[in-house]
């Protein structure tokens, strides 16, 4: 156990926009990246959205539900559009812990936050969600963000896990990030590969093991079952390749169909956030780090 204090939030909000400047610097096929832009959105947009929304998601003391409302509002209305909604709700959570990880470790205290999520907490990630009107989102019998809701967070959001991998990171602990992304991008910095190689590696390690819950909410699953065994055909590796030639035509290959994996990119993103964070607290590193092989 780590005697260490807890992290200023301006670490944290540092943090958080590393990670989003990182994840915007890589190659990432059919997402939005430094080498081609796509969907109606633009780098600086997805920048902008990242400078306005680190304070709100680093304000001490916040509840989750506040943290993601505040952090849309801000996103909103700088570049009215829903750049960063997945980063938002799967942010909140690991922020709010990394300001108790430095004496119980990231895992527990992440796993503290999403224990006391509350119906407040419900009513406000919806209103977020309202807000952001990401594409698809249709409509569900139960804990429809449309309808008021009388459900905790941490409930409504075992309701979605089936269908929604972000939402599944509520009811996991987070365990596509700190186990599956952090190992990933582990690998990669053992490989010596640059940092934006290593988010790629991620990226892509994400989009060939698991259908895209965003390309599945707007296509189907077939869809999305489609894209992973793409992407897992193209065989990335931790090591960095020299030629990117595969990855930058099945980046337009994508694009060109209308597909954007936006939750592959959510989840690498937020580990990212997780690498950094091990960095502010690296005594409370062996709560963090992926689970050893």
């Amino acid at each position: 156990m780590s005697s260490r204090a807890s992290p200023e939030p301006a670490a944290l909000a540092d943090a958080y926009r590393a990670a989003c400047r990182l994840e915007l610097a890589a190659l990432k096929p059919g997402n939005v990246h430094r080498h081609a832009e796509g969907h109606g959105m633009t780098v600086a947009d997805f920048a902008a959205s990242a400078e306005v929304s680190a304070a709100p998601l680093t304000a001490p003391g916040r509840t989750v539900g506040e943290r993601v409302l505040s952090a849309a509002r801000a996103t909103h209305a700088a570049v009215g559009l829903n750049t960063n909604l997945g980063i938002l709700l799967l942010a909140a959570p690991l922020l709010a812990a990394a300001e108790d990880a430095a004496g119980a470790g990231l895992r527990a205290a992440l796993a503290a936050v999403l224990d006391r999520l509350t119906v407040a907490d419900s009513v406000l990630v919806y209103e977020a969600i309202r807000l952001a009107n990401p594409a698809g989102l249709g409509q569900v019998a139960e804990a429809d963000v449309a309808a008021p809701t009388q459900l905790d967070l941490g409930r409504a959001m075992a309701l979605a896990a089936g269908r929604d991998r972000i939402a599944r990171q509520y009811v996991t602990a987070y365990a596509d990030v700190l186990d599956f992304g952090l190992e990933r991008l582990a690998e990669a910095h053992a490989a010596g590969a640059s940092p934006e190689w290593a988010t790629t590696y991620a990226y892509m390690s994400f989009l060939a093991a698991f259908p895209d819950s965003h390309v599945a909410r707007k296509r189907g699953a077939a869809a999305a079952e489609a894209v992973r065994k793409e992407a897992a055909a193209l065989g990335t590796t931790a090591h960095e390749a020299v030629d990117q030639a595969p990855l930058l035509a099945f980046d337009r290959a994508l694009k060109s169909r209308g597909i954007n994996p936006g939750t592959s990119a959510d989840l690498t993103v937020t580990s990212l956030l997780a690498h950094a964070i091990a960095d502010i607290l690296p005594l409370a590193a062996m709560n963090y780090v992926a689970r050893k092989r």
